[in-house]
């Protein structure tokens, strides 16, 4: 059974604004640990952008 742990590493905010509230924009930098039957398989680094007023995940389009 495979597992996975986030944990959040650091916060700043970012430019733009939410397009459902308005809202200011915050970039979340997140590290995921995966492991099988407690054995580390790896882990991934990923920023993930929130709305600090509605706490919506947007996703960016490109």
């Amino acid at each position: 059974m495979c597992d996975g742990m986030e944990k959040e590493l650091g916060r700043q905010l970012a430019s733009g604004s939410c397009p459902q509230c308005g809202g200011k924009v915050e970039a979340v930098d997140v590290e995921s640990h995966w492991s099988f039957c407690f054995l580390p398989l790896g882990f991934r680094i990923k920023r993930k952008y929130l709305c600090t007023l509605c706490h919506r995940r947007l996703v960016l389009d490109l």
